[in-house]
């Protein structure tokens, strides 16, 4: 969480973002429901948001520097 937003991968944050929500709804509808394998998936689905609005909040700020 401390480096750079420059190394966040767009496309692979959005691909694991995919990921954790179709695994979170899995572990949930199996019985008996996985909780242990559903708060995997939704701490990597936190993980990723932050992740992602990182990545929004830097492209942001990049074009308004660019444009100014």
């Amino acid at each position: 969480m401390k480096k750079t937003p420059e190394i966040i991968s767009g496309r692979m944050t959005f691909a694991l973002c995919c990921y954790s929500l179709l695994f979170m709804r899995f572990a949930y509808k199996v019985q008996p429901r996985n909780w242990l394998l559903f708060a995997c998936h939704f701490t990597n689905e936190t993980a990723q948001i932050v992740q992602g609005c990182r990545l929004i909040k830097h492209n942001i700020q990049k074009k308004k520097t660019s444009s100014e």
